[in-house]
């Protein structure tokens, strides 16, 4: 037997078929299969650098230090408060402060009782005014009650009729703007947004 009849005869035995995401080698047509791996397309893996335990250590020990060092900051500037703009007093007003001071007018001891005198008798007057108030509006709504259990008494459909609400006592029917309307000749501002909020530590 030739060579070349030889490998045709194996070619014919060996034949390689492709299923599903598998690459099978049939050898024969019996179950018994010679299988290959599927291909994994992939970069082998990185190997771990050894480090030395000294530096580990140094570099918990640099963390360590920083955050001490924050906390001795923050202690440091507990006791300072957070400055306010909008309460400083600018320092153009702190040297004009003389300028602007206003002397107090003389008032004489007459005057300062007549003025207290005043305020007491005003004060006695609203009180006077708001107790008449109360004891009107308490009178009104006893009589009202007194004449709704009058009327109960009388027809009750009459009582239902009269504690209803009427919508026709008060009429009152608002409608206000669905949207802010626009502003003439407004200028839109253009360009980049610069935050200069000031960081407190």
């Amino acid at each position: 037997m030739s060579a070349l009849s030889c490998a045709s005869h194996l070619m014919q035995r060996l034949a390689v078929s492709a299923h599903g995401s598998q690459r099978c080698i049939v050898t024969a047509t019996s179950p018994l299969l010679f299988r290959v791996s599927q291909v994994v397309c992939a970069e082998p893996l990185k190997k771990k650098k050894k480090v030395d335990p000294q530096v580990l250590r140094q570099r918990e020990e640099r963390k360590k230090k920083k955050i001490e060092k924050a906390i001795k900051r923050l202690e440091k500037n507990a006791s300072q408060l957070k400055p306010i703009d909008e309460i400083d007093v600018p320092l153009s007003l702190l040297q004009e402060r003389e300028m602007r001071t206003r002397t107090k007018p003389f008032i004489s001891e007459v005057e300062e009782d007549y003025r207290s005198d005043v305020l007491k008798r005003w004060c006695q007057y609203k009180q006077q005014q708001s107790v008449a108030e109360v004891f009107m509006i308490d009178t009104l709504q006893e009589s009202v009650n007194r004449a709704l259990e009058e009327l109960y008494k009388e027809s009750e459909d009459l009582w239902l009729e009269a504690i209803q609400i009427d919508p026709l006592l008060i009429p009152f029917r608002a409608k206000g703007p669905v949207r802010t309307p626009p502003l003439k000749d407004y200028d839109a501002p253009d360009g980049e947004y610069i935050n200069e909020t000031k960081k407190w530590e």
